[in-house]
Parts: structure tokens; sequence; C-alpha cells
């Protein structure tokens, strides 16, 4: 793999969010970006680029939400339309869907969201010289 270039316009956009989808930190790629479930290392391990400037906030768990409720409603209209099963079994079905699509997204969007920051050089990311 290619070393990374520090001017941020000069970084690929799509390879940075693949790393944050990994987890891994958006400069090395290699480096874990997540100390736990969803908290932000302050730095990579790897290559020390510094990551405790990140605003992730809301982001991801809006982008969660969009993204399950997009996948989980129309999937949950062609089971009950197709197959017509009772009310409580397509809700413990669902219910257990909804929640796991969203604890396997949210990390996985944290980190895209703080990849997408530090490639475009957002909250402190920027880098002097």
């Amino acid at each position: 793999m290619s070393e990374t270039k520090d001017d941020p316009s000069e970084r690929d956009l799509w390879m940075t969010l693949w790393k944050g989808w990994r987890r891994r930190c958006p400069q090395c790629g290699s480096g874990p970006m997540l100390t736990g479930y969803l908290k932000v290392r302050d730095h990579c391990p790897v290559c020390r680029e510094e990551l405790h400037h990140h605003r992730a906030d809301d982001g991801p768990a809006y982008l969660t939400i969009l993204i399950v409720g997009h996948v989980m409603a129309p999937l949950l209209l062609v089971v009950f339309t197709t197959w017509r099963p009772e009310p409580l079994t397509l809700f413990t079905i669902f219910a257990v869907g909804c929640v796991a699509l969203s604890l396997y997204l949210l990390p996985r969007l944290k980190g895209v969201i703080v990849a997408f920051q530090w490639i475009r050089g957002m909250h402190g990311f920027t880098r002097p010289g």
C-alpha cells in the first residue's frame, strides 16, 4: 500500500472511508481507531496520528437509524405480505434484526465519520506545513 500524503486535498477519499469502515486509523490503515465499542483513541498506536480532534457526536447514530430503517421497513412489508406470520413472531424477528444490524453498523459508521473528518481536515485534523 502506498504511503498517504500529508496534504488533505491529495488524500484518497474512498480508501480513507474504507479504512474508517474497517475501524482502522485513517492515516496508516493498520492501527485500531477504537478502544472499545465506540470510544475513539486519542492517537493511533502504530503511526501516532492524533485522532482526538474528531467530532462524530450523533452522526453515526443518525446514519445507523437511516440505513436500518430503509433496509428493514421494505423487508418487513415483503415478509408480512408474502407469508403473513403471527404478529408476535414478526415483531420478534424484526426487533432482533434491527438491533443486530444497528449494533453491527454503529461502530463502522463512527469510523467512517471520523475518517471523513480526517480526510477533509475538519475540527483540527489539518496539519501544519
